[in-house]
């Protein structure tokens, strides 16, 4: 699977990880930064990273900040991104499963990497199930996504 990777100065450690050991499992990783330490802030790679998921470029998005809730809220604002702050393995599939989520969003500061392993793991093995009541349920969030994206 093509997965782009991003993350702020709190999250690029656990990012390098992760990209690592996705490469390592067949994943081409699209690495979209930060690369160090240096502060930065998170909403630059929340856009990044939602404008790759958005437009096709890669099929699911990995987002890291420190806590994962400010890199979720971002992420959340661009059409068609629909990211999920996930720290358990049963939301990481079913967020995907149900809600046809495209972006996990990871708190570095919350999660190690056997963790976050095994949440990526679980996000990008999933699939959506297009069961008339997940499909009915996403038509209506992007209807308020649509609403709410249209200038007025």
């Amino acid at each position: 699977m093509r997965v782009a990777i991003a993350a702020d100065h709190a999250g690029y450690e656990l990012k390098d990880q992760l990209a690592a050991r996705l490469r390592a499992g067949g994943h081409e990783v699209v690495d979209l930064g930060t690369n160090g330490p240096a502060a930065v802030d998170y909403p630059d790679f929340a856009d990044r990273l939602g404008q790759a998921v958005r437009d096709g470029a890669v099929e699911r998005g990995l987002l890291i900040c420190g806590s994962g809730v400010g890199a979720s809220v971002a992420a959340n604002k661009l059409r068609g991104v629909r990211a999920g702050l996930c720290h358990d393995t049963y939301s990481a599939h079913q967020g995907v499963e149900h809600d046809d989520m495209n972006v996990l969003c990871l708190g570095s500061r919350i999660v190690g990497i056997e963790l976050a392993t095994e949440l990526v793991q679980a996000f990008l093995g999933a699939v959506y199930q297009r069961e008339e009541r997940f499909q009915r349920r996403l038509d209506k969030v992007l209807a308020i996504e649509a609403r709410e994206c249209d200038p007025k």
